[in-house]
């Protein structure tokens, strides 16, 4: 069937489709009809539609190449409505939907720099990484051309070697920042004077964290680690970004309060999910002004039945509805279609951008999930969100604090002062004995001097002289059962899923520490070891 899937790109005046994995369409826009004609719907195998029989690999060589090329345009060939075929420049990047990968291509024609008899086009992304790599290759469009040579290239990887160091280094100094800042407010009293000014502390510094992920992302010429999602209590979240707007000063708003207690579990980015929470909760509050009234819910929802209406389609499944409504002025009916669209805005101009409900949108959206928004006129704001789910219940952690303590020895490793003074810190205070190394070397003495009495290794992969992977290696080889955990705001495991198990990625907060070594121990305890 048909991907039900909110298409940001269905008003793009150029070509855009979605495919799967096996190379079927799922989705295209309306320029993608009006080029390419009816053979690219009904959900049609690319290569019995529109994909050129000179290529020379099929549609699903091609998408399997390109999940592993770090070119993101090329020049490939359609058979186009007219008849025959034609080149177009084409983007094709991953996507994931509800818990899928599928492929988005966006194909731009330009007859000016396409059209001629001596141009060419690669049938794989290798092909033209390999030309783009020989130093003397020109890719042209219309306004400009870029020549790939030797000296060129070896500027952009010193870029991205900057990038890279720059982001390391942001990412130790951002989990020393959260993590401190977390275990403080895990210790202060709701009505302390100065938990606001830690709140924001770790607001902002959770903000740089996007960024410092978005520069290793770049660095790297990867993807964003889809991975990032984790199953989940969404409740907890909510609970924090409505926090955010309850303190001293704050206006006399009344909150209201309706949460599911066994909610099912949703794979989400906590960083993001909050981020959207938080910008919906700004509107919300700057629309009912002082003493205004915002109500805030969550509840379960399982559909036997795909829902289809004018503001939402849903397909069958569970789901996790958060629901914000208030009773301010509304939103005018001409504006209320155009509300997701990036730069519209109603508000003064700057500093609103005109991102902020684009932004949530994009963030919904890439978790797989889907927004209605409803305002009658003059009867306020309801914007719901619905999240893909899982029916089963996640123990609320924020809860449950005391569970997080422990007495095992623990040995961690970081060559960065900071994260080694923050992991002493904060597992020290939880009840757990530390032993800190500065690095490899230190680690492996420490190792063979207490091997008996170590519990657990929580070690830094990507440090100076000896690398974390090569310390992992010779603990396995001495103390194959040691439970590990990996550290990096830059590198992975593996692409391993089960490896995830044994990951935490910086910056983290001193919850998340606690959270993932009391995970580990506990897989340990059940001989449950990384494959």
């Amino acid at each position: 069937m048909k991907l039900d899937i909110g298409f940001g790109l269905d008003n793009a005046t150029w070509p855009a489709f979605v495919v799967d994995c096996s190379g079927n369409v799922r989705h295209a826009n309306e320029a993608a009809l009006s080029t390419f004609g009816a053979a690219i719907e009904g959900e049609p195998a690319l290569s019995s539609s529109i994909w050129s029989p000179e290529m020379d690999l099929t549609p699903e060589q091609f998408l399997a190449k390109i999940e592993r090329s770090s070119l993101p345009m090329m020049q490939l060939k359609f058979r186009v409505k007219a008849g025959g075929t034609a080149r177009f420049n084409s983007y094709v990047c991953p996507l994931h939907h509800a818990g899928q990968k599928f492929f988005l291509f966006q194909a731009m024609r330009d007859a000016s720099v396409l059209g001629g008899e001596g141009d060419t086009v690669y049938d794989s992304p290798e092909a033209a990484q390999r030309k783009f790599e020989s130093g003397d290759t020109v890719l042209r469009t219309g306004a400009f051309s870029f020549e790939a040579s030797a000296a060129q290239r070896q500027k952009l990887e010193c870029a991205l070697q900057l990038a890279r160091t720059v982001s390391l280094d942001f990412n130790n100094a951002l989990t020393s920042i959260l993590g401190h800042t977390s275990l403080v407010l895990s210790k202060v009293e709701p009505n302390h004077p100065w938990r606001h000014s830690l709140m924001e502390v770790e607001r902002a510094a959770q903000k740089a964290a996007e960024i410092a992920q978005d520069l290793a992302a770049f660095s790297s010429r990867q993807e964003k680690d889809a991975r990032a999602q984790a199953p989940g209590n969404l409740n907890n979240v909510l609970s924090r970004a409505v926090e955010s707007f309850q303190k001293p000063g704050s206006p006399r708003i009344i909150w209201t309060f309706h949460l599911e207690k066994r909610l099912f579990t949703v794979n989400f980015d906590e960083a993001k999910m909050q981020q959207a929470f938080v910008k919906i909760l700004e509107n919300a509050v700057e629309a009912v002004g002082p003493e205004g009234r915002v109500t805030v819910r969550s509840h379960n929802q399982s559909l036997e039945q795909p829902v289809k209406s004018p503001a939402v389609q849903l397909a069958a499944g569970h789901y996790v509805c958060v629901e914000f409504a208030d009773n301010g002025c509304g939103i005018n009916p001409d504006v209320l279609p155009r509300i997701f669209e990036p730069f519209f805005t109603t508000k003064p101009n700057p500093p609103h951008r005109g991102l902020g409900l684009a932004w949530v949108y994009g963030i919904i959206t890439n978790h797989g999930g889907s927004l209605a928004v409803t305002s009658p006129p003059a009867q306020g704001t309801t914007v719901r969100i619905f999240l893909p789910a899982q029916k089963k219940i996640v123990r609320d952690h924020t809860t449950q604090i005391e569970d997080l303590r422990g007495n095992q020895t623990v040995l961690f490793v970081d060559d960065d002062e900071t994260v080694l003074t923050l992991g002493q810190v904060v597992l020290s205070s939880f009840g757990y004995k530390v032993l800190a190394a500065n690095g490899a070397a230190r680690a492996l003495e420490l190792f063979s001097e207490a091997t008996s009495q170590i519990d657990l290794v929580v070690t830094d992969l990507v440090m100076p002289g000896m690398s974390g992977r090569e310390l992992i290696d010779h603990i396995r080889w001495v103390a194959p059962a040691m439970p590990i955990l990996s550290t990096s705001g830059y590198l992975r495991p593996s692409s391993n899923d089960a490896e995830d198990e044994y990951y935490l990625r910086k910056p983290f907060t001193s919850h998340d520490l606690l959270r993932k070594v009391k995970h580990v121990l506990s897989l340990a305890q059940t001989g449950h070891r990384p494959g």
